[in-house]
């Protein structure tokens, strides 16, 4: 067994280690208030815009009146926009999100490349062979649209240009502060509205559905990139403060566990010492 100065000497480095935890919670409980609050102003607006350009796509139109990030082809070459945390110490988060996409990788038939947000994604994907189009990490803790421009333009272009024919995205969807659920979702081509009878009415556009849709199709990727960076970004600061909290309860119980070893050793040395003491004192008798 231990002796009692490198029990104390343990105690102390499990003390500063749950004092770091502790301060890491608290910064990660800070920013995730933020980015949650963020995250959930966005939905709506995120989800209408997907509601409203689902329904346009849905409506019938003449075939030289469609924008270029609605035409559809044969499925040859995928990209995959894989948006992770930079930073570790957010529990099992980031293997999760990099599960899912090595799962969607494996299942696809098609050549697959990828966009990387994030090292932790750009780390796995290097490890698993992909090709990697591209890489962009430090978008920090309060990303900006300016942020994920570059992203989408890469992206639109890509598939305007013919050089992929659909567009997947995949990132961590924020729940709650302890659930966080990995989503892979199609990007483009956008995925038309199933219409009732009666409601493929068809739209009259003013000026022409070319411009129109060449200004709303644009903001719309680049919308929900922003807004799945933001989700990415809420469930990064939530599963790093359930993980610094769980790791300062451990160093809690770790300390308690310690402190009873060490009252343990020193009361074994006490009635060691009894011991020899009343053994000394019998022997002069």
């Amino acid at each position: 067994m231990a002796n009692l100065r490198q029990i104390r000497r343990r105690i102390r480095s499990v003390q500063n280690t749950a004092k770091i935890t502790k301060a890491m919670q608290m910064i990660a409980a800070s920013k995730m208030r933020r980015a949650q609050q963020l995250t959930l102003a966005g939905r709506p607006y995120a989800e209408k815009l997907m509601e409203v350009l689902s329904d346009l796509a849905a409506q019938p139109t003449e075939m030289d009146e469609v924008h270029p990030l609605l035409r559809r082809r044969e499925v040859n070459r995928v990209e995959i926009i894989h948006i992770t945390p930079d930073r570790g110490l957010c529990g099992g988060l980031p293997s999760n999100v990099n599960r899912a996409a090595g799962k969607f990788i494996l299942d696809q038939k098609d050549q697959v490349a990828a966009v990387a947000v994030g090292r932790k994604g750009r780390d796995f994907l290097v490890r698993s062979g992909v090709d990697l189009r591209a890489v962009f990490t430090d978008l920090g803790d309060r990303p900006s649209l300016v942020d994920v421009l570059p992203v989408a333009r890469l992206v639109m272009d890509d598939y305007i240009n013919g050089e992929v024919d659909q567009v997947m995205i995949t990132y961590t969807e924020f729940v709650n502060t302890v659930v966080q659920r990995p989503i892979i979702q199609q990007l483009l081509p956008l995925e038309a509205a199933r219409l009732e009878p009666g409601q493929a009415v068809g739209y009259v556009y003013e000026p022409q559905s070319v411009e129109v849709l060449s200004s709303l199709l644009p903001r719309f990727v680049e919308m929900e990139i922003y807004h799945s960076v933001l989700e990415s970004v809420a469930s990064e600061q939530s599963a790093r403060m359930v993980a610094m909290r769980n790791a300062t309860e451990s160093a809690s119980d770790m300390i308690d566990a310690l402190t009873l070893t060490m009252n343990k050793v020193r009361q074994e040395a006490i009635t060691r010492d009894l011991l020899d003491i009343v053994g000394g004192v019998a022997a002069l008798e």
